[in-house]
């Protein structure tokens, strides 16, 4: 299972690995919130292709429906807005995927960014996580990560 994020226009784009993952058999999973204080989840996503399973959440992004499965992916692909070369993070500010991945400390985390997010430093605090790799349009960051 294979967790992903419905990106938004600033965000790195997931939708062309959304398809290829589902051609390839694996099962999809978005997160899902079922309300602005609510803890996120990821639930199943089985439409990557017309988006017909999924419907706006607490703050407008797409999100699988309330009945969808909940599940827990082996890897969770997730947005940023800057990584470091040994793999720390800066997401939105929300703390939704470091609250997530503390909970599921077994899953593995990989950013999808652009190259020039990569930044020599970042602030980090002691919840963070670090990810288990980066994949940007050329080239895979990884190894030298302490997921």
């Amino acid at each position: 299972m294979v967790g992903l994020y419905h990106a938004t226009p600033h965000e790195a784009p997931t939708a062309g690995y959304a398809r290829w993952f589902y051609e390839n058999g694996r099962d999809l999973a978005l997160p899902w919130f079922a309300g602005r204080d609510a803890p996120m989840e990821f639930r199943v996503w089985s439409d990557p292709f017309g988006l017909s399973d999924l419907e706006p959440g607490p703050w407008g992004q797409l999100q699988p429906g309330a009945d969808a499965e909940a599940i827990v992916p082996d890897a969770v692909f997730v947005p940023l807005l800057g990584f470091t070369a040994d793999g720390h993070r800066l997401g939105q500010g929300g703390g939704h995927y470091d609250r997530w991945l503390a909970d599921h400390p077994n899953v593995l985390p990989i950013g999808l960014a652009w190259d020039v997010q990569l930044m020599d430093s970042l602030p980090v605090e002691e919840h963070d996580r670090r990810l288990g790799a980066v994949v940007t349009p050329t080239r895979i960051h990884e190894g030298t990560f302490d997921a």
